[in-house]
């Protein structure tokens, strides 16, 4: 989990954000602080009480940062999105893509992409160092895994939903990753820290040209299913305003 794998289960990756002081942590706890808090919040609300109680009958005290992200884990795993029109292709339906966009597929496995970006979630979860450049709005350069400069490859589905790109956000958009990697395929490094010699030689590799950039980017549309559950509830147990504006 998360681009530098440092957590190796759903629920460990939902306790996460948690904790980190840009996420929802903010500055008014240390973040040995912060699990403690929410656990003792939780027990103080008599819905949560009754809740945790329900979904951990066994032991004494159901209500932990243990089960607190199991919670999480299990709710995160029932946000499937399996359904892309690239889906449908591959389970029989040879018009759900159109030609451009296979045209693009088969690009996209010419030119090498699919060396790392491949399995259903369009990722070999390996670590590849790609010398994306460091962001200039942040204040310190993320190292990756462990401080090697590497991180994990991403996964291609959804990408109408996930941008920005890359893991400090520098890309905008699909053509401008492209243009990256075909710098990279031509020799070049963007990262004036990472010389091209560091480079992942599969990032190296690639024969990706200009010509390619419409119909991959066609090819990875593809792969959005906007079927994944979006909807939020009325009203949170806690009493605080849904969608995470509690007036701090």
């Amino acid at each position: 989990m998360f681009w530098d794998s440092r957590v190796v289960s759903l629920e460990a990756q939902a306790l996460e954000p948690l904790k980190a002081l840009e996420e929802m942590r903010g500055g008014q706890y240390q973040e040995i602080e912060i699990l403690p808090e929410i656990v003792a919040r939780l027990k103080g609300n008599e819905i949560y009480r009754s809740l945790f109680a329900k979904a951990f009958p066994s032991g004494e005290d159901p209500i932990s940062a243990v089960n607190l992200g199991k919670a999480i884990a299990s709710y995160e795993r029932t946000l499937l999105s399996n359904n892309s029109r690239f889906d449908q292709f591959k389970r029989g339906d040879h018009t759900a893509l159109s030609g451009s966009e296979q045209e693009g597929m088969q690009r996209f496995i010419e030119v090498g992409c699919a060396k790392c970006h491949n399995g259903p979630m369009f990722s070999d979860y390996k670590m590849h160092v790609l010398g994306i450049p460091d962001h200039p709005d942040l204040p310190e350069r993320d190292l990756g895994f462990e401080d090697s400069l590497s991180f994990r490859t991403a996964s291609l589905r959804n990408l109408r939903f996930t941008f920005p790109f890359m893991h400090n956000g520098s890309f905008k958009s699909i053509t401008e990753i492209l243009e990256f990697y075909e710098d990279i395929s031509q020799g070049k490094s963007r990262n004036p820290n990472v010389p091209i010699e560091m480079i992942d030689p599969l990032a190296r590799s690639l024969s990706l040209k200009a010509r390619d950039f419409g119909p991959i980017n066609n090819f990875l549309l593809s792969l959005n299913d906007d079927q994944f559950d979006t909807s939020t509830p009325d009203e949170v147990p806690s009493g605080l305003p849904v969608g995470g504006n509690i007036g701090i």
